[in-house]
């Protein structure tokens, strides 16, 4: 008998877009305006620091990121982060004032700083705005908990499927990409070593799942990919 699925890939908090900053008044905009910055970031640059002071949210614009927790000899990969998303909302809350993880770009990037202060002035003013990102803070939660479920429930084939539909469905959103994320972050994202991931995917190429031909992907078996996801 099948169990229950989680079916909503964990990697990444749910592709669907809404610009928050639309339910601001003219004042208000005029306000971010003033108090933005854009800064471009080198692949694997750095963006944000565990542990560094948090003066802004950071929210980015185009590119692709990692947000993770760093560990003493392995980091732990949280989820990855697509445009048009916030990186570092955990920083809004009052009594905390540093980065509670780190955040890297996958590929070249371009983030918008955004001052702390106005951030949470436009919280206390703006009721609409508010409630947007109290969705996407709620949003973000859901997507840990999927994270959790994915490396403790889930076996290893389970866990690689899971990131190959995520990247399909909502970072690269075709069926057919280029991976530009190491086999060492697959490993880190699914809780597995290098040479798990690198097996279970030569084994969904052979049954033919996927196709891999250097860092290109295509998914030829869908349905299947999202079986083994669910139940795995």
């Amino acid at each position: 008998m099948y169990k229950t699925p989680i079916s909503t890939p964990s990697c990444i908090v749910p592709a669907k877009i809404f610009d928050c900053f639309t339910s601001l008044t003219k004042e208000e905009a005029e306000l971010l305006e003033k108090s933005k910055k854009e800064v471009l970031f080198k692949k694997g640059e750095t963006i944000t620091k565990q542990g560094a002071f948090a003066s802004h949210i950071v929210y980015l614009n185009s590119g692709l990121a990692k947000v993770y927790l760093e560990g003493n000899q392995n980091d732990l990969i949280l989820k990855i982060v697509a445009e048009n998303n916030f990186l570092s909302l955990s920083s809004v809350f009052d009594g905390n004032d540093t980065f509670i993880y780190s955040v890297s770009a996958y590929v070249d990037s371009k983030v918008t700083l955004i001052s702390i202060d106005v951030f949470k002035q436009l919280l206390r003013k703006n009721i609409e705005f508010s409630n947007q990102i109290i969705n996407r803070l709620n949003a973000n939660t859901a997507q840990i908990y999927g994270r959790v479920y994915c490396i403790t429930r889930k076996q290893s084939h389970g866990r690689v499927a899971d990131i190959i539909l995520c990247l399909s469905e909502n970072v690269f959103k075709t069926r057919e990409f280029k991976l530009n994320i190491s086999r060492n972050d697959l490993a880190d994202l699914t809780g597995l070593s290098s040479e798990s991931v690198i097996k279970i995917f030569k084994e969904f190429k052979s049954e033919k799942l996927i196709n891999v031909e250097g860092k290109n992907i295509k998914i030829l078996d869908y349905d299947k990919l999202e079986q083994i996801s669910h139940y795995g």
